[in-house]
């Protein structure tokens, strides 16, 4: 069985870069290299400058599906991101390793294929666990995403630091 790529891991992703964006072709490289995000057909290309530049214009629009502040908005911004980055689904057996579901043609762009992987995937994980399941942290000062992966679906924090100093604070100002 071949695990999709389109889901939990695209999202997290998405939130490493937009966290801690890639500034050059081979960081980005990298960054999908650590995510294990189709890492096999980025691995056999080279990412340049252009595949980086598509990927910041993919992030940009995500960030705006992260920020909407009502669900049609949401849902709407998903939509054109997969009108721009998507086609029709497909079965492919392209490594031999099983049949899967493509939303992409074959020997896109790195660049292409890293928005195709976020916008499919935000579309999964909204779907899958709710449309409210992207955010930014709730932490003052803060302005990290997350995706909210969490069995109850009331994440709020970007990280478990973050949930701690503001349990920390909170608790700091009931006690003053």
């Amino acid at each position: 069985m071949h695990l999709n790529p389109y889901g939990a891991d695209a999202v997290l992703l998405a939130v490493n870069l937009a966290t801690r964006p890639a500034n050059t072709p081979e960081e980005l490289a990298a960054r999908c290299e650590e995510s294990g995000v189709e890492n096999r057909l980025v691995r056999a290309r080279s990412v340049t400058e252009e595949d980086l530049a598509t990927v910041r214009t993919a992030l940009d629009e995500w960030l705006q599906v992260v920020d909407a502040t009502d669900e049609q908005t949401r849902v709407d911004l998903v939509n054109a991101m997969l009108a721009k980055y998507t086609e029709h689904p497909r079965l492919t057996n392209h490594a031999g390793d099983g049949w899967h579901m493509h939303y992409r043609p074959a020997n896109v762009p790195v660049g292409r294929l890293v928005a195709t992987l976020i916008s499919t995937g935000t579309a999964l994980h909204l779907a899958g666990r709710g449309v409210t399941r992207l955010g930014r942290c709730a932490t003052d000062g803060c302005d990290n995403v997350y995706a909210d992966l969490s069995r109850t679906g009331r994440q709020r924090y970007c990280s478990p630091a973050c949930a701690n100093r503001d349990a920390v604070r909170r608790h700091r100002a009931r006690a003053s």
